[in-house]
């Protein structure tokens, strides 16, 4: 009987992927020999034990929560073919690197609880939640009632998802992958024995350096790229395009040019191993200097024919790695340690994650051992305008920039994602959000943020995927760390970012690690929406604290999107209302930029309807303008200036 990669254990179709599963950041011990150095700019403390966070229940279903800032609205379990238990689950990777690292011993994978979800994208009322096994399609019309609609099983790897009019495109990147979604595997020759894993590096060997595994044979079946399927019929999606790539696709990012209406491109990232020529014509693997053409130290750009995407295709493959003044390919960060005390980071051949933002013509590539900056106004040929590289970050994994475009927030995924890196005896600022300023095309270190309440030892936690919430006059990134929960992260002060709100549960395991957690969580359209990797889907909605009032959480709601990739980071505009209005009024009564009369004048003024008041408006908008330039921060500055702009626009429309 033929053995395929789906029937050799769990198996071969993702160990043969797991170095790029969850990025090849290296596991870190939990007692370094040598201490970390403490980092150079401010980062944020841990909570103490009276934080709720702190010894919360365990359990899959009845795990005990905490939030602050938000409350859980609606939880909908991951439905058959996905869920705990079904046949033919392809559930996600266990560690990137079982071997133990400066003293620790190895870890056994972690315990799996179905096929992971995984990323998550928008359209209209229409949720896409991407996952290991395929894709769930969820009605979220009415937000506490999110309803299931549609599911697509297509195995392929973690399945990252974005969505353009009626085109959805799918990220794959394991062995398993079919071109025709099939879940039936990949059938392997008569007789085939899998390869042994590669022997263990000799102590001191930098991370990203040891052996790969050897790749299964090749098939004409196997899938490895981005999918692209037409969704005019939600109820009955169809895969009309398979772009292959030599290392598949670990995650892409949607680019639309502005000055091309008739195509999308698509960049990806792809982290796998390179294919065998056999399979794929051209693709060859090796070091630059030795074979200039490897499919190593590159993206590739999927340009989509909008009326015809069946005829997708890679249209580029820039070398966005590369020294300026060699032009070697292998230009940056080679990968190892960075010193003692220092992180150790794998080698910048590929970068994990890349998110555009076209308002601004930038792009922030998380690149494993680099933070990229890249000029993106010819989408097709992006190029490299900055780096960065720091001495405590383990692998570059994902980005965010400030609205306004001044700052740019990458995330750090130490230990590989199905690690426990939020312990009390983990350093603040490895596993952390770095904060840069951004100005004039360079990035400057400003600070380190990490979600602050101890995990335990059997949560896998660090940094990983957020969005924008559209609270005017403030930089607020809710933010996912699988175990560790979510963090509500004001940055607007990008040298002292705090924390706002937050929602967590207790372990998914009290004795065993398992992998879980939240793997995306993104504010869409008044609601908070978070792919949970074991138990499914759950949706959040603001709520006040000390730190956030009504009516930030209502201007925030004034904003609307047709549709949602976060990595494609839309350009958030507010309206000219009271709504909106009121909210600058909060921030500058809580950061004492103003006397308690004149917050009371100004919220009077911005409840006038007549044109008595009108008069007020303009009056007030004129003693903000004069005094924004004198403001104690340069955040009440502006806030003072976009709250008279609204006055102003009042006091016109009522005159």
């Amino acid at each position: 009987m033929k053995r395929t990669l789906t029937q050799l254990g769990g198996g071969l179709a993702l160990a043969l992927s797991f170095s790029v599963s969850y990025g090849q950041a290296p596991t870190a011990p939990a007692k370094p020999v040598t201490p970390p150095r403490p980092p150079s700019v401010y980062s944020n403390p841990r909570s103490d034990a009276s934080d709720p966070r702190i010894g919360l229940k365990a359990g899959l279903h009845d795990a005990g929560e905490a939030a602050s800032g938000m409350e859980k609205i609606a939880t909908l379990p991951k439905p058959k073919g996905f869920a705990p238990g079904d046949p033919g689950t392809t559930t996600a990777p266990p560690p990137t690197e079982q071997q133990g690292v400066g003293g620790e011993a190895p870890r056994t994978p972690p315990q799996q609880y179905g096929s992971a979800n995984t990323d998550l994208a928008f359209s209209g009322n229409h949720l896409f939640v991407g996952n290991y096994n395929g894709i769930n399609f969820y009605d979220i019309d009415n937000p506490g009632k999110v309803k299931l609609m549609t599911s697509v099983l297509c195995p392929g790897g973690q399945g990252d998802v974005s969505v353009y009019g009626k085109l959805l495109f799918m990220s794959a990147e394991a062995m398993n992958g079919r071109i025709d979604c099939g879940g039936q595997g990949i059938a392997l020759p008569e007789g085939y024995k899998p390869p042994p894993p590669p022997p263990p590096a000799p102590e001191g060997t930098p991370a990203g350096t040891r052996p790969p595994r050897r790749p299964p044979p090749p098939s004409p079946d196997r899938f490895r790229g981005v999918r692209i399927f037409d969704i005019s019929d939600l109820a009955k999606p169809k895969q009309v395009a398979t772009v292959q790539s030599c290392r598949g696709s670990h995650t892409h990012t949607l680019v639309v040019d502005p000055n091309d209406k008739e195509n999308v491109y698509i960049y990806i990232s792809g982290t796998g191993p390179v294919r065998q020529p056999e399979e794929l014509a051209a693709c060859s693997a090796g070091d630059p200097d030795k074979n200039p053409e490897t499919a190593l130290f590159r993206i590739d750009i999927v340009k989509v024919p909008l009326a015809h995407p069946e005829l997708a295709k890679i249209v580029s493959s820039p070398r966005i790695f590369s020294d300026e003044k060699t032009g070697a390919a292998n230009g940056l960060w080679k990968g190892g340690t960075h010193g003692e005390g220092l992180q150790t980071t794998s080698q910048t051949d590929k970068c994990h994650d890349i998110t555009v933002y076209a308002a601004i013509g930038l792009a922030a590539g998380a690149c494993s051992g680099n933070g990229i900056l890249l000029d993106i106004k010819d989408p097709k040929n992006p190029k490299r305008i900055d780096v960065v590289s720091d001495p405590n970050y383990a692998f570059w994994h994902s980005a965010n920039f400030s609205n306004d475009g001044t700052k740019v927030l990458f995330t750090d995924e130490w230990g590989g994602g199905a690690q426990p890196r939020c312990r009390a005896t983990d350093p603040m600022h490895w596993g952390a959000d770095a904060i840069f300023t951004l100005d004039k095309g360079k990035m400057k270190l400003a600070s380190y943020y990490k979600m602050p309440a101890a995990q335990t030892d059997t949560e896998n936690c660090v940094a990983h995927n957020g969005s924008l919430v559209p609270i005017p006059g403030r930089d607020i990134l809710v933010q996912s760390w699988y175990q560790g929960g979510i963090s509500l992260l004001d940055f607007t002060d990008a040298s002292h970012p705090m924390e706002v709100g937050y929602f967590d549960r207790g372990p998914i395991d009290a004795t065993k690690r398992g992998m879980g957690g939240q793997w995306s969580t993104y504010w869409y359209n008044g609601y908070i929406y978070g792919a949970e990797i074991a138990r499914g889907v759950d949706v959040f909605k603001l709520k006040p604290n000390k730190y956030l009032t009504q009516n930030e959480i209502d201007a925030s709601n004034q904003v609307h999107f047709d549709e949602l990739n976060v990595q494609n980071q839309p350009k958030i505009v507010w309206p000219q209302n009271a709504i909106v209005g009121r909210a600058y009024v909060d921030q500058l009564e809580r950061s004492g930029a103003l006397p308690a009369a004149r917050i009371t004048a100004l919220m009077t003024a911005l409840a006038g309807t007549d044109k008595k008041s009108a008069g007020q408006q303009v009056g007030l908008a004129k003693g903000l303008t004069k005094d924004a330039g004198s403001a104690k921060s340069t955040a009440d500055g502006q806030r003072m200036r976009a709250l008279a702009g609204i006055l102003n626009t009042l006091g016109a429309a009522r005159r």
